[in-house]
């Protein structure tokens, strides 16, 4: 093969595997002319032509569009500047097809109807920085502009340190974890909820109930719960009877009360002013979306601890 050779439109097809169509319609296109043709009217095609009908397959492979093959042909682009382009086109592609697949997980093992899928699709559909928005307007609507008290300075830094950030490739779990947080961070009963925890958690203020009872016994109180949770008792079972009546008598005690319902309700209201239900939803599933490691004796031991008291 050298370059006075001339191939026949057969010889082109057999030579890079593009069917004899598909060489005339580029031919007829202007992409790859003929170099002359014979007397009988049949196109015959030089080496530059079997080259660029080369390049031309492998681009067209790589997903670029005919237009942009075109110029690269044509020297108007750079074949480096239209791969760097594609590269990036295909990362995109890549990820949408990824948060595809992750949302279909969650779908199969999660047995969501139509509108969960709707919803689902939709909200991983969002780019990063329609995401980052979404999550900035959370903290931003939730504790206020940079004029507001340092309580809440304190508290939406440190909200703000811990946002969920759904990655490129995200598991079924965290799907479903990102779509049930992007639904809570819309409610306005849960801002609320989460800027009175945090700004109390954000200030260090201890809850009345841990200041009257003292550190011995809010320091054993932590222990049994912890204890107890660790064993995988639940705080409604017989076995977690025994746990919650020790530690109601001995609040009980400290507090001149009788051990009663009624003492017990009242703990629990107490209790329950340092982990909102919701709130410590809230942070278990910016764990999941985020990828990090739940350790369970980092739990918060007040949500068992009202659950035990209310059983």
């Amino acid at each position: 093969m050298d370059a006075t050779t001339l191939y026949s439109i057969g010889e082109l097809s057999r030579r890079t595997g593009l069917p004899v169509r598909t060489i005339r319609f580029y031919s007829d296109a202007g992409v790859v002319a003929p170099t002359t043709r014979t007397p009988a009217g049949y196109r015959l095609y030089d080496l530059d032509a079997l080259l660029r009908l080369e390049l031309l397959r492998t681009l067209r492979e790589l997903g670029m569009d005919l237009a942009t093959v075109q110029r690269v042909l044509d020297r108007e682009l750079s074949v480096a500047d239209v791969a760097a382009a594609h590269a990036d086109a295909t990362d995109v592609r890549i990820r949408v097809l990824q948060r595809r697949r992750s949302v279909l997980r969650a779908v199969a093992a999660g047995g969501a109807g139509p509108e969960e899928i709707t919803l689902m699709h939709r909200l991983t559909q969002l780019s990063g920085e329609e995401r980052r928005r979404l999550t900035h307007d959370f903290v931003e609507g939730t504790f206020g502009t940079f004029d507001t008290a340092d309580a809440d300075h304190a508290a939406a830094a440190m909200v703000r340190a811990a946002l969920p950030d759904l990655p490129d490739d995200p598991s079924g779990e965290q799907v479903a974890a990102w779509v049930e947080l992007a639904v809570l961070v819309g409610d306005e009963d849960f801002r609320a909820r989460i800027r009175r925890t945090a700004g109390r958690q954000a200030a260090g203020r201890p809850l009345d109930i841990e200041s009257a009872a003292g550190d011995e016994l809010m320091d054993f109180t932590r222990r049994k719960v912890t204890d107890a949770m660790e064993s995988g008792i639940d705080p409604r079972s017989d076995r977690g009877a025994p746990v919650i009546d020790d530690l109601v008598h001995r609040f009980a005690e400290v507090f001149a009360r009788t051990p009663d319902r009624e003492f017990r309700e009242w703990m629990a209201q107490q209790f329950e002013e340092a982990h909102d239900p919701r709130v410590d939803r809230y942070w278990r599933l910016v764990w999941i979306v985020n990828g990090w490691q739940v350790v369970p004796n980092l739990l918060p031991v007040y949500p068992w601890l009202v659950q035990a008291l209310r059983a």
